[in-house]
């Protein structure tokens, strides 16, 4: 969904081939998802995963080259080694992506096959829309969801959630 600018938002610009490349990976956004209300560390995203760590830091180094995440002051481990946390930065949001295979998609279908059914809340609905009501639509969704992320984007507070919306032509009717 391409999403229109608002008066004292970021800029949103199209991805670079640099930021295409760096995010056409479900383990990529799955890692900036996981960093995005707190940092972790390599270590801690890679249990968060089932992955390797060496596996993992290689990912993260490439979010954090291409500016998706950002290090974190060092810290202390529990054995006294040294950590480096990691936090996203909230760039992807600010990028338009053309919509041209399902990374999105399968990222979701991945990240909610963990959740237990009975825990995720759905809502399906079919609606007729012009385009323009359909734009409209996108836009005050656009709308509801930065106004909520604002409510607590700096306070911590709450239980991070994860939304996914996707509008598309209904392929059961002509």
């Amino acid at each position: 969904m391409t999403f229109v600018d608002r008066p004292g938002e970021h800029p949103r610009r199209p991805a670079t081939d640099e930021e295409l490349r760096v995010l056409a990976s479900t383990l990529r956004l799955r890692v900036l998802r996981i960093c995005l209300h707190e940092p972790h560390t390599n270590k801690e995203v890679a249990e968060a995963l089932g992955k390797d760590p060496a596996t993992v830091l290689h990912h993260v180094r490439r979010l954090v080259d291409t500016g998706f995440l950002t290090a974190q002051p060092a810290r202390r481990g529990t054995r006294g080694a040294r950590e480096i946390p990691y936090l996203a930065t909230g760039k992807s949001w600010r990028l338009d992506f053309p919509p041209t295979d399902r990374l999105l998609l399968d990222t979701f279908l991945e990240e909610v096959s963990l959740v237990p059914v009975e825990q995720v809340h759905t809502m399906r609905v079919g609606l007729l829309l012009t385009d323009g009501l359909r734009e409209e639509f996108e836009e005050r969704m656009r709308d509801l969801v930065e106004e909520y992320r604002a409510r607590t984007e700096n306070t911590g507070d709450g239980r991070a959630w994860s939304l996914f919306l996707a509008v598309h032509p209904d392929p059961n009717r002509p």
